[in-house]
């Protein structure tokens, strides 16, 4: 069974979703094989999902990552004495950051200059052309996460976006929005869990070989 046959034997109300999902994966995988990152942006509950994001990608998540044999070598030369720490539990990441997870800079930012720029600021110094933003908003609507959106247009950043039902002014203005079949926050926050799970699931495969 493949992974997005698996999501929705388990939520069959997201099957008409299955063409975006695997849009949206490919342009994430577009921007890791040419050497990219990931951004992820979001409010309240949304800005937890932004995190659990990054922490999936940045490590392992299933999936066994070892470290290339060129990093090993560079380890063991620079860090003998620490070499066999590294070198048996890092692991290989896959390059993200989420946005929310700078409370000092966000925190000045608002006050000093405006809130609602504050994903824009940071996606202004940390991305580049290529990088995709994955902008989480149940409402769509979440003007913070619109106004990095819009920005990352103007940046050539890939843009994949979460949403409820309606999506929103995300549903617009992203290169793929994911609907979800709800208007209930909390509801729309479990169906983007499951799918962001999935997405997470499906990239590190692709880029790490599973053990048989």
């Amino acid at each position: 069974m493949d992974l997005l046959t698996e999501l929705t034997a388990h939520y069959t109300e997201l099957e008409n979703l299955v063409p975006d999902i695997q849009s949206a994966t490919g342009i994430i995988i577009t921007t890791y094989k040419s050497g990219g990152k990931v951004l992820t942006c979001g409010n309240g509950g949304s800005a937890a999902d932004a995190e659990h994001i990054v922490g999936e990608l940045l490590k392992s998540f299933e999936v066994e990552r070892p470290l290339t044999p060129e990093l090993e070598k560079a380890i063991r030369s620079y860090c003998p004495d620490d070499a066999p720490l590294f070198t048996q539990q890092l692991q290989m990441p896959l390059p993200a950051i989420a946005l929310t997870a700078h409370p000092s800079f966000s925190t000045a930012f608002a006050n000093d200059v405006q809130g609602e720029l504050v994903f824009a600021q940071q996606l202004l110094g940390l991305a580049k052309r290529g990088d995709t933003l994955i902008a989480l908003s149940t409402s769509g609507n979440s003007e913070n996460v619109v106004l990095a959106v819009k920005l990352a247009r103007a940046l050539e950043i890939g843009t994949v976006g979460l949403t409820g039902r309606e999506g929103g002014l995300l549903g617009d203005l992203c290169d793929v929005c994911i609907k979800t079949p709800t208007e209930i926050t909390y509801r729309a926050q479990e169906y983007h869990l499951a799918i962001y799970h999935a997405m997470c699931r499906i990239i590190e495969r692709r880029f790490f070989e599973p053990v048989r």
